[in-house]
């Protein structure tokens, strides 16, 4: 069946770095364009991060610019989320998507379970 499951979430202090991670298997993971929603509490879900199924273009929210890195290892069915300079606002859980049509990147095929991320002093 479709997994896809995230590592790597935690407490850390503002300005710090964490690196996601999201293991896919139980589908063609290189026909899929994959992404990172967040949801902090009391907000609704938030498209951060998106890579194309090969990995020649990446997009971003705003909030986000400059400070997260989306990548993908195809031959390891991984993506990834390099998070840097981390705001308190940046608290929420992650969730790891994928979509195999790139204009419904808002509308994900599957989702993971979602790890959390704490940001705070």
């Amino acid at each position: 069946q479709v997994q896809l499951v995230e590592s790597g979430g935690g407490l850390v202090q503002p300005g710090g770095s964490l690196r996601l991670s999201c293991a896919a298997s139980g589908f063609t993971f290189g026909w899929y364009h994959m992404m990172w929603y967040r949801q902090a509490p009391g907000k609704e879900r938030e498209l951060v991060a998106a890579i194309t199924r090969t990995g020649d273009s990446t997009n971003y929210a705003d909030s986000v610019k400059g400070r997260f890195s989306i990548s993908r290892d195809n031959a390891k069915n991984m993506v990834y989320l390099q998070m840097n300079s981390l705001k308190p606002e940046d608290t929420a859980v992650y969730y790891c998507s994928a979509v195999r049509v790139w204009a419904n990147r808002n509308e994900p095929n599957y989702w993971g379970q979602g790890t959390q991320v704490i940001v705070s002093s």
